[in-house]
């Protein structure tokens, strides 16, 4: 099965899941990590997230993921986990959630000498992002972007 694949049906079988819940689903990411892999459900509440409801998303997708449909997947650990303070911006749905807040980029290769920058989300179109830093514009193409998060200052 291609990771497209397994994200796919993982994110079908959580959506109802956690809705039930009353949580939203963040992300669904299938990741090599050293030597093995790792399937990560990132879960979000506007009260917050607590372990017992990690503890029930896991319990209630272990079943799904013993079924035969998965046989053919590396060896893997399942995390289910809140999307966290600095969580990972990614999908359409997150630049959109993540417009007017603070945000960091990094970088694949130094941009002015840099391999990141904080910034204001204030657009997102196509394959460009626009940050706002100190009144100016910035506009970046995705394509040098390693990632984009959250911001969060203590």
């Amino acid at each position: 099965m291609q990771t497209k694949e397994l994200i796919r049906k993982v994110t079908e079988k959580c959506l109802p899941l956690c809705e039930a819940e009353g949580l939203s689903l963040w992300d669904v990411t299938f990741e090599k990590e050293g030597r093995s892999y790792a399937l990560s459900v990132y879960i979000d509440r506007d009260e917050g997230v607590f372990v017992e409801d990690c503890e029930k998303i896991s319990r209630a997708l272990d079943p799904f993921l013993d079924e035969k449909q998965f046989d053919s997947l590396p060896p893997y650990t399942l995390t289910v986990s809140s999307a966290g303070l600095e969580r990972r911006i990614s999908r359409p749905e997150h630049f959109e959630w993540a417009m007017g807040r603070a945000v960091d980029v990094s970088f694949y290769k130094a941009r002015e000498g840099v391999m990141g920058l904080c910034g204001v989300l204030a657009g997102k179109d196509g394959d460009r992002l626009t940050l706002e830093q100190n009144g100016n514009l910035l506009e970046l193409d995705l394509a040098d972007i390693a990632a984009v998060r959250l911001h969060f200052e203590i």
